[in-house]
């Protein structure tokens, strides 16, 4: 089967190596010497100031917004994984949804502004693919009504916006190092914040809000362990070739899709430095789709309706709203296999199932 992604392993031998020193330290969790390293590997590596390695990208987006002491209304896009929700409605604040751009499918900022109340307390926007958010926008409204941002960067891993690292826009900017992401942990994630007391705030939340016997305040268990620390050093050296490799096979979909059949993918901003997570293309139908979708997995090809549905459709929201845009997309759009080891021929013969029945949807 050809999955929609294949999660990269770096050669075994280099994670023994890593493994061998956990059993000499007998240290396995609790920011051990591996983990502080990977932060500030990773730190360096990103260019930014300040992150913390955590266990998974869900409670990197809670520890944010208890870091920032949201209430009431956050204002987000219906265009996301579930998890951004999730994360607002956990914390016990209300998602207010803001229709998507039909471009990046990013968060539309011109739409924003009409969405604040007296009880907004900020702005969480996913970076959908990788692809930036219209950040200078977003930072004079948040300045204006004094909100508070926060960035599901899950997918944004080393993309860079006009010369820095994309994660160093906003408050803070949450990450995930999921299995199937471009940098991986196996499971974890990552806060990272350009604000010192922000940082110290976070730190203590991943802790149990203490450190030895000294009690600060309130906490989670969010941290990682040398495990988990281990893969992360050893898979980050690779990054630039990976997406190299990814970009390769972007470039052919591109050809045969985008060019060939006038099929639709959302649009890089310009001054982005992208870093190739995912394909997107977008078909004219939801009939289409499932059309397609099930050629390829009949011939053992497993992409992925991502994302889908449109997430202020969920059911078990208090309120729904209309996002026309991002009702529009979510059922017309599917993520291609695409990891650094994909075949060219595994590649050419998803475009030829693609191009063959979206001739016929053409007619």
């Amino acid at each position: 089967m050809i999955n929609v992604t294949q999660s990269y392993l770096p050669p075994l031998s280099e994670y023994v190596q890593y493994l061998e020193k956990i059993w000499d330290n007998c240290w396995l969790t609790n920011n051990g010497p591996l983990v502080i390293e990977l932060e500030e590997n990773l730190s360096n590596f990103l260019g930014v100031e300040h992150l913390l390695f955590l266990n998974n990208g869900t409670i990197a987006l809670q520890i944010a917004i208890k870091a920032l002491q949201l209430k009431g209304e956050v204002i987000t896009t219906p265009f996301s994984y579930v998890a951004t929700t999730t994360a607002i409605l956990w914390e016990n604040c209300k998602p207010v949804f803001v229709d998507i751009d039909p471009d990046t499918y990013c968060i539309d900022a011109s739409k924003i502004e009409a969405a604040i109340t007296s009880d907004t307390s900020a702005i969480l926007a996913t970076h959908v693919y990788g692809l930036p958010c219209d950040v200078e926008a977003i930072e004079v409204i948040a300045k204006k009504y004094n909100l508070k941002v926060i960035y599901d960067g899950a997918h944004a891993f080393g993309v860079e916006y006009k010369n820095q690292s994309l994660l160093n826009y906003g408050d803070i900017s949450t990450l995930s190092f999921h299995a199937t992401k471009l940098f991986h942990t196996v499971e974890g994630g990552a806060v990272v914040t350009n604000n010192e007391e922000i940082a110290k705030q976070m730190s203590l939340y991943r802790s149990f809000g203490h450190i030895r016997d000294d009690y600060y305040t309130i906490g989670v268990n969010g941290k990682n362990s040398e495990f988990h620390a281990a893969m992360g050093l050893c898979n980050l050296p690779k990054v630039p070739e990976l997406i190299q490799k990814r970009k390769i096979i972007c470039d052919y979909y591109d050809e045969q899709l985008v060019v060939n059949t006038h099929l639709e993918r959302p649009k890089i901003p310009q001054k982005t430095i992208y870093n190739y997570s995912y394909y997107p293309i977008l078909f004219g139908s939801e009939e289409e789709l499932v059309s397609i979708m099930k050629e390829l997995l009949r011939n053992n090809i497993n992409p992925r309706r991502y994302f889908y549905p449109s997430l202020n459709t969920l059911s078990y929201l208090s309120k729904q709203v209309a996002c026309p845009v991002s009702e529009s997309i979510a059922p017309r759009i599917l993520c291609l296999p695409l990891y650094p080891d994909l075949e060219m021929k595994d590649a050419e013969r998803i475009c030829q199932i693609i191009k063959e029945f979206h001739s016929i949807y053409e007619l």
